[in-house]
């Protein structure tokens, strides 16, 4: 029987009495992120079965209620409650209400628990997704909760939580309450595309056809200042039992998607009813070659910045960082370096030198692109530097020899700090910044070297660093609120002492040549990056160069595009006109065709005016 009409003759008695006495599925839900009657039995909740899942089903308010804070579906959770349940049924039944989640940092989801009394009061009924951005509020563009207080990169982390202080929802204002104000809905995104490759099990983020603010040429999003993009969902598994593909890529468009939003391990996102269908991807599939090249000369002296994700002499990825290097970075005169790893990789005997790899990416460029590079390190202490257990990973440079040499060499062990002497000299050169210093602790120390050019002796220094990675940080979707960045306090700390070196060299020689580069596990625009700026008085070479905000990127982590890897220079070399790219050779492909996690970037330096 089809009817929407169940307060009709013969049930209309029954009916009425069951609806007054009841609570209503927006009123279980209310209009803030935690239920008003969590932990409370419920009877005679009706609904419209919109989906079923192996754990439970998804059941609509048959009236809404036009509160956009107060969601009209809500999950029931039972593996056997929709054994003989069909879409379509319109349902009575009771249960407990109940908050779950499965991690203290993730927000709670509300259902109905321990379902009970479950009877079928018609079925066939119509139901239909409501299209997110038509049917539904525009998904806020810029902010996430009121508990932000403006900035969701703010410092200090964790000064609050959605939990705790359980905020009336503003679904036209921010994120995280525009998807918890549609929990449970059965929707639709119209014009899906992807704005980053799946996760190991297919869970992909998307945007719709609804307004963005961060979008750039590839079709994704770019992280910017207080703005990380709460417009995007992820798509889960789908409720069918089928998967997502792995192969998707950034900015490949998608056929419309249907599913019910949900909260699960640490995100909002949506469980399609089938797995998604790309229909197209972007163009070209990979970047062109930089156009920024070398001509040996003190004019044109070119550099790059590449994070080579824990490569070692016999890694399967060897041969694509040779490859990019010749063939796409156009063998630059020095590559600055992140996590190369000792000579057998993570393997925990002692081991430090990392000869063997530099030597075999050496060899592989050279065969790839016929420039033979020399190569500079600093062994670290074992097991002191951070980064997989036993490969010692650290920063190193590349040079091609014939263009650019050491400027007076003297390496510096694993312990031995640098200094700053009269006429901006080194005390070392290669050598390390304040290793002792407790900045460093379990992670990467800074390689300084003095580079010159082999026609005509002009100099440049180079910082290359590699700050604290990001463990232990919480989900942009998660309770803590602003959430908890993980390492924020120690990388802030590096940089004052790696910017207060640099100071130390430009106070010596103000229009000194310096170039900062590396992967500094942060973005731009929040305070470890900040406080390196302001301590240095270096320049980022992002903005000297003239690159939108939104082509700002070398990496992909949830919904954003971002960038971790920086470069900055000294006020002399920003006033000579310097270039610079980002190669996207990593960002644009599948998962199983990157070479790194990271994005390599070329820029190009005039260094005519020091000899």
């Amino acid at each position: 029987m089809k009817s929407t009409l169940w307060w009709g003759s013969g049930l209309h008695s029954l009916l009425l009495a069951v609806v007054t006495s009841a609570l209503t599925i927006p009123e279980i839900n209310g209009p803030s992120f935690l239920s008003p009657y969590s932990g409370e039995s419920v009877s005679n909740v009706t609904g419209i079965v919109t989906a079923k899942s192996e754990d439970g089903i998804y059941i609509r308010a048959p009236r809404p209620d036009n509160d956009v804070r107060t969601s009209n579906s809500i999950y029931v959770y039972s593996s056997t409650v929709g054994t003989n349940l069909t879409v379509g049924d319109l349902i009575v039944l009771g249960g407990e209400v109940q908050e779950y989640r499965s991690s203290d940092d993730y927000l709670y989801l509300t259902e109905i628990g321990s379902p009970s009394d479950v009877r079928v009061i018609s079925s066939g009924n119509d139901v239909e997704s409501l299209v997110i951005g038509h049917d539904t509020l525009t998904p806020p563009i810029i902010q996430y909760t009121s508990l932000d207080d403006g900035d969701v990169f703010g410092v200090p982390n964790a000064q609050s939580r959605i939990s705790e202080e359980n905020p009336e929802l503003q679904p036209d204002r921010y994120g995280l309450d525009f998807w918890e104000s549609l929990s449970g809905e059965l929707v639709k995104v119209q014009g899906p595309n992807a704005v980053s490759r799946p996760n190991q099990y297919g869970d992909t983020w998307v945007i719709g056809d609804w307004q963005v603010r961060g979008r750039n040429l590839r079709g994704s999003l770019t992280i910017r200042n207080k703005d990380a993009n709460p417009e995007a969902i992820i798509i889960g598994s789908p409720l069918d039992g089928s998967s997502n593909p792995d192969d998707t890529k950034l900015g490949d468009k998608l056929e419309d998607i249907t599913g019910v939003l949900t909260y699960a391990f640490g995100f909002y996102r949506i469980l399609p009813l089938t797995s998604l269908n790309v229909t197209s991807s972007a163009q070209p599939a990979q970047p062109p070659a930089t156009s920024l090249e070398s001509d040996g000369t003190c004019a044109r002296v070119t550099f790059a910045q590449y994070n080579v994700e824990n490569l070692t002499p016999d890694s399967d990825h060897m041969s694509g960082v040779a490859d990019h290097i010749a063939n796409f970075l156009k063998n630059p005169d020095v590559i600055f370096l992140q996590e190369v790893q000792d000579n057998d990789g993570a393997t925990d005997d002692g081991v430090v030198d990392a000869n063997a790899t530099l030597s075999a990416l050496s060899e592989a460029i050279a065969s790839a692109g016929n420039v033979t590079y020399a190569y500079v390190d600093i062994d670290p202490e074992n097991d002191e530097d951070g980064g997989e257990p036993g490969g010692n990973i650290r920063n190193a440079y590349l040079y091609n020899p014939d263009h650019i040499r050491l400027r007076d060499p003297n390496p510096g062990g694993p312990d031995d700090a640098t200094e700053v002497l009269p006429g901006a000299r080194l005390s070392y050169n290669p050598g390390r910044i304040a290793p002792a210093d407790d900045a460093w602790e379990d992670s990467r120390k800074p390689i300084v070297a003095v580079f010159e050019t082999v026609t005509g002796g002009h100099h440049f220094f180079a910082v290359n660093a590699h700050f604290a990675s990001k463990g232990g940080s919480s989900s942009l979707h998660g309770d803590p609120r602003p959430p908890v960045n993980g390492g924020v306090d120690q990388r802030t700390r590096q940089a004052r002492v790696t910017g207060q070196f640099i100071a130390d060299i430009l106070a010596e020689r103000p229009r000194a040549a310096v170039v900062a580069a590396g992967d500094f596990n942060e973005f731009a625009f929040v305070e470890p990056m900040e406080t390196l700026r302001s301590v240095s008085g270096m320049r980022d070479l992002d903005e000297v160069a003239g690159i939108a905000e939104k082509e700002r990127y070398t990496y992909l982590y949830d919904m954003n595009s971002q960038e971790l890897d920086h470069v900055y220079l000294s006020h002399y070399l920003a006033q000579q006109s310097p270039k610079f790219e980002h190669i996207h050779l990593n960002t644009w492909v599948s998962y199983d065709d990157q070479v790194s996690d990271h994005d390599p970037s070329v820029g190009r330096l005039n260094i005519c005016g020091l000899a």
